[in-house]
């Protein structure tokens, strides 16, 4: 981020020269450069040459009248703040330029979105929203009406209007952007999840099957699709929907397990569950897979086998959490039963426990519960399970 800074800081410096030294052409043959002006450039460089950052910024502002050559530079600084966390001084920047009667049409339009970022930075989402929702009706750039688009539907989710974010997010914008067309199948569970919370089942089901026609593969709406199949005692239907996931994304498979296996149980066929087990090890070796599965054998007294599926794991893919399931096998199997494994066992589960069970595929933040939108990068669908904990 220093570096950076001070990037920009250089560019500013040198925009502030060129446009003292144009104001001098102008000026040449009739008046001098106001000596001022030229003053302010030279002492900025000194501050910046010595490193002092603030200073430099300060005084490029007041070396700089505001008109047609210096819109571009007062905008870099009015970014160069916000970036610094001080949104503050950029909407002060930002609103003096607006004020200005020699914008152009197009500056004008620029500034506002520099400006509905500054309002987003600071809170005031009233404010952006509606510079933003000005842009998006009238703006004359397409791209910028694209940008001003893009940021209120950020500010949209925020507020967790997902409805409203549906409007805006266009139909060309939802088959073009990956990113949008994810979010916007979000949205439709999220809508899905308030309609089964206040009991309109019916909108709930057309929500989520509008999700899986805008992105086949949100595994989130099989999720709820299934969960709600299940709460109506559908559970051949639940189960039909959850063999879907692995399908759409093999990743997410450890979220469908223990409803698959709920499922399976109250339709009394443990042996249905080991079936479909041991197919989703055939399409993808998974811990958790391999887990539920020695859970089930052990459950069936089948305890040998339960110990072999676990021992093969482990010659395979060696985890932390197979480590533990072993040792928890074979304390209940009668094998070995004395303090140390009893001692092992519990430091394995404290060490399971602790680790990570989601992370971000795309910025890698890491959490123990899943979230569908990533709480630091704020991306849809990129948080996924992680399969064995002593990978993470």
């Amino acid at each position: 981020m220093p570096d950076v800074l001070l990037l920009a800081l250089l560019v500013v410096a040198i925009a502030t020269g060129w446009w003292l030294g144009r104001r001098e052409r102008r000026h040449r043959g009739t008046s001098p450069a106001p000596p001022a002006l030229a003053r302010d450039y030279f002492v900025g460089l000194n501050y910046l040459l010595n490193d002092q950052q603030d200073q430099a910024i300060e005084t490029f502002i007041g070396a700089l009248e505001v008109n047609s050559d210096t819109v571009e530079t007062h905008l870099a600084l009015g970014n160069l703040f916000r970036n610094r966390s001080e949104a503050d001084r950029a909407l002060k920047i930002h609103q003096n330029l607006l004020a200005r009667p020699t914008l152009t049409a197009d500056q004008s339009e620029r500034v506002q979105l520099e400006l509905s970022r500054d309002f987003l930075a600071l809170g005031l989402l009233d404010r952006a929203e509606r510079l933003l929702e000005g842009l998006v009706r009238d703006a004359h750039d397409d791209e910028l009406r694209g940008s001003a688009r893009r940021l209120l539907i950020d500010l949209l989710e925020r507020e967790r209007e997902w409805q409203a974010a549906l409007d805006v997010a266009l139909p060309k914008m939802v088959r073009q952007h990956d990113d949008i067309r994810r979010a916007a199948a979000h949205w439709l569970c999220e809508l899905a999840e308030e309609e089964r919370h206040s009991a309109s089942p019916v909108l709930a089901r057309r929500h989520l099957r509008q999700a899986l026609a805008t992105d086949a593969r949100c595994v989130r709406a099989n999720l709820l699709l299934a969960a709600m199949a299940h709460d109506t005692g559908h559970y051949k239907q639940a189960i039909k929907l959850l063999k879907r996931i692995p399908e759409q994304d093999a990743t997410y498979t450890p979220l469908m397990l223990e409803p698959l296996a709920h499922a399976y149980r109250l339709l009394d066929d443990e042996e249905g569950l080991i079936r479909c087990l041991r197919e989703l090890l055939e399409q993808a070796p998974s811990t958790a897979v391999i887990s539920l599965l020695a859970e089930t054998l052990h459950h069936q007294g089948r305890e040998q086998d339960a110990l072999d599926l676990i021992r093969e794991q482990l010659e395979r893919r060696p985890s932390l959490e197979a480590i533990h399931q072993l040792l928890s096998l074979s304390r209940r199997h009668g094998r070995e039963a004395d303090e140390r494994i009893d001692l092992l066992e519990r430091h394995t589960l404290t060490l399971v426990r602790a680790r990570p069970r989601h992370r971000c595929r795309r910025c890698g933040f890491a959490t123990e519960t899943l979230h569908w939108q990533c709480p630091r990068c704020r991306n849809w669908g990129t948080m996924q399970p992680i399969d064995a904990p002593d990978e993470g």
